[in-house]
């Protein structure tokens, strides 16, 4: 049975980032004492810090918790496209969903955090979904390095995408023009097929509501499934034994995950050098691990930190 996130958690906190060609302002907030350790959680789509909220609050009695919204999610809007910059902004990077463009201010925001950690000190990531690409693209081209990565039902080698994502794609028209029930029944649809158990309906209100309540929203979500197969791991996926050379990893997956099957835990373990026991398979889980097996997740979570924090 799912529950609801901690309504007392509010993202209080804006970081502005000015890109080559967009601004971006992200909502953050930032949870335990200044002197614990380190430990983000990293959201994917098309969900928001959100899903985190029940561990963060958990685990903030030990760890420092930095929680944000990625630009286009949850409280924090789409970059902006800078007027003077609009000449250099090409296909690509008009591509609002990109994760090279949402890495790179993972890592702005990283660097941000790390002025107020003590000298030398690294966060420990958690990273879900697309969170998982954006967590390796800022290590490797962006200079984040970190005390330890978890890497939960990530997007992290290709290829991937779902049919759902090439047929909106391709009629994208007769998706922005669904309304009303017809557009909630497709979010909802949609997110229940991430889950493998029966979401709670606060927790499916909570999760939807940012993408049915708006036109932005629904523009957003529309935009989201479209552009989803234009990500690629091209860049740097041949880099990644770099990353299991010189940090520790974790990967977590739901064992009936229908989006990403747990096969997929294998051959990124295989990527980054890593050995197949740093694997551990949630049973009874699918993509929303966290809502399907709060307690097996927060115990391999717990086990993790444990272990990295020695």
């Amino acid at each position: 049975m799912s529950t609801p996130s901690n309504p007392s958690i509010t993202l209080d906190r804006s970081f502005e980032y000015p890109s080559a060609t967009h601004s971006y302002r992200v909502r953050w907030t930032v949870l335990g004492h200044s002197s614990n350790p380190p430990l983000i959680f990293i959201h994917g789509t098309p969900w928001s810090s959100k899903v985190w909220y029940t561990y963060a609050e958990a685990f903030a009695k030990y760890f420092r918790v930095y929680l944000f919204d990625n630009p286009g999610f949850g409280e924090s809007p789409l970059g902006q496209p800078l007027p003077e910059k609009q000449h250099l902004i090409t296909e690509d990077i008009a591509l609002d969903a990109d994760l090279a463009q949402q890495s790179e201010v993972f890592a702005a925001l990283y660097k941000f955090w790390e002025r107020d950690w003590k000298d030398g000190q690294r966060a420990h990531v958690v990273a879900h979904d697309h969170g998982g690409l954006m967590s390796l693209r800022a290590f490797l081209l962006h200079d984040c390095v970190y005390a330890s990565l978890c890497l939960i039902d990530v997007v992290a080698i290709g290829p991937f995408g779902k049919p759902l994502f090439k047929l909106v794609a391709e009629n994208e028209n007769i998706f922005h023009a669904f309304t009303g029930p017809v557009f909630e029944g497709v979010v909802e649809s949609y997110i229940r097929d991430a889950a493998h158990t029966e979401i709670g309906k606060e927790t499916m209100h909570m999760l939807k509501a940012p993408w049915i309540n708006t036109e932005q929203g629904r523009k957003g979500f529309v935009r989201q499934m479209a552009q989803a197969n234009s990500r690629n791991t091209d860049e740097i996926e041949s880099r990644y034994p770099e990353i299991g050379r010189r940090i520790s990893i974790r990967i977590i997956w739901g064992k009936e995950d229908k989006w990403l099957p747990v096969e997929g835990a294998y051959r990124l373990a295989e990527k980054l050098n890593i050995s197949p026991g740093d694997v551990a398979e949630i049973e009874g889980a699918g993509h929303l691990v966290m809502y399907d097996q709060e307690g097996k997740l927060g115990v391999e979570l717990g086990v993790w930190l444990s272990q990295t924090e020695k």
